[in-house]
């Protein structure tokens, strides 16, 4: 477990919904989730399908407004995005015909940081050198693997030095060996900046491995329905013993019976 000292985001009954104009009604995809995230912590949500997990760091983000109740970071009530805050998509979200440095220098023309260009220079660089890209600053997207385009799209986030991290499945489009790799990279990341991060994964293993609380979100309208401590040492991703261990097998068999429970009612669609 990382060092975790004051609480950096705080939800307070917040739920969010979307008014489905064509249908004439209205969506709750969130409802009174209440949820305090700790400097430093790695917090997974899983849940189906549907169940509002993307609503969720989408209103930390500050992308969309809240319907009830409040959101917070460090005390401050979110209205809008932040330097502090980045995302990292599941669809790489790359603009093709930018190099892979213009595209993780895309954040400083997008928000007014302070920065000279000798500093945005730095930190593009330490941004390379944590995702392993030294040497592709001048390649293009099309010339890059599914997990070197992530790893420029994490990059990209790292680039601003935000304090959380938000990641929406950002592993799901690539192949199972690229992903446990790309898992393992995150765990360093995260640990070696001491960032707060915030990550969606339909994958219970995933969530075990990276996550030090797994919060399981019911089906729509999104409730939590269990929170999870995971308290294995790290890193993790590459100590085979986590992963033959009993706890762990007991751990998942407790998470899988929480999350199928509800992916059943996607079936049903109740």
């Amino acid at each position: 477990m990382p060092i975790i000292e004051d609480k950096i985001i705080v939800a307070d009954n917040l739920s969010i919904s979307y008014d489905l104009h064509r249908e004439r009604k209205k969506l709750i995809a969130l409802q009174n989730i209440s949820l305090e995230i700790k400097k430093g912590e790695f917090v997974v949500l899983v849940g189906p399908s549907g169940c509002g997990k993307t609503s969720f760091i989408n209103a930390v983000s500050g992308l969309i407004p809240k319907s009830e109740g409040s959101v917070k970071v460090r005390g401050v009530e979110v209205t809008a995005p932040g330097p502090d805050r980045a995302m990292v998509f599941q669809d790489y979200a790359l603009l093709p015909w930018r190099t892979v440095e213009s595209n993780i220098r895309l954040p400083y023309e997008l928000q007014n940081l302070g920065l000279s260009e000798e500093e945005k220079a730095v930190r593009v660089k330490k941004s390379l050198e944590l995702v392993d890209l030294v040497g592709f600053e001048k390649s293009f997207p099309y010339e890059l693997s599914g997990g070197m385009k992530q790893r420029v799209g994490i990059a990209r986030a790292l680039a601003t030095n935000p304090d959380i991290l938000l990641a929406d499945e950002p592993f799901a489009a690539i192949d199972a060996m690229t992903r446990e790799a790309m898992q393992a990279e995150m765990e360093r990341i995260v640990m070696e900046t001491g960032q707060t991060c915030v990550f969606i994964t339909h994958s219970i293993d995933e969530a075990i491995l990276l996550g030090d609380r797994v919060v399981v979100i019911s089906y729509r309208p999104g409730k939590i329905k269990e929170i999870v401590d995971v308290d294995f040492p790290r890193p993790r991703m590459n100590n085979s013993e986590v992963k033959t261990s009993k706890k762990y097998a007991e751990l998942r068999d407790h998470i899988w019976n929480l999350v199928k429970d509800e992916a059943m009612q996607t079936t049903r669609g109740e």
